[in-house]
């Protein structure tokens, strides 16, 4: 399964943005699909996941309330809608394929994952 992340850039602290991931290949029949970010110097980290039916995310404590994770399954896409950003969710964005129904926040439990896009928020 390939990975194809977009919709990074530049933005104002309390700007929005939304990302967007598209998979190809052979996906299995129902898949999750996440989010992670690094930012410089530091672990690459959760920020929120779908399993397949889109009905029970998972966000990281930092995020909740600001951003909101949704998918396409019709188009294999999955959507990352950030709002209110702010200079500390400055980092590069990746998204991740899993083969489970079931979505989770480690990281080793992704098999495929995206080139990342840079998410810039001044302040």
């Amino acid at each position: 399964v390939q990975l194809q992340a977009s919709g990074g850039g530049l933005v104002q602290a309390g700007d929005s943005l939304r990302l967007s991931c598209a998979a190809s290949g052979r996906t299995h029949v129902s898949y999750s699909m996440g989010w992670f970010r690094q930012a410089p110097g530091k672990e690459r980290e959760f920020v929120a996941a779908s399993e397949w039916r889109g009905i029970s995310p998972l966000y990281a404590d930092s995020v909740k309330g600001r951003f909101t994770i949704s998918r396409d399954n019709a188009k294999q896409t999955v959507y990352l809608q950030m709002n209110s950003l702010k200079p500390e969710d400055t980092a590069v964005y990746f998204c991740a394929f899993a083969r489970s129904a079931v979505a989770t926040t480690s990281r080793r439990s992704y098999d495929s994952w995206g080139q990342g896009t840079q998410v810039t928020v001044s302040s």
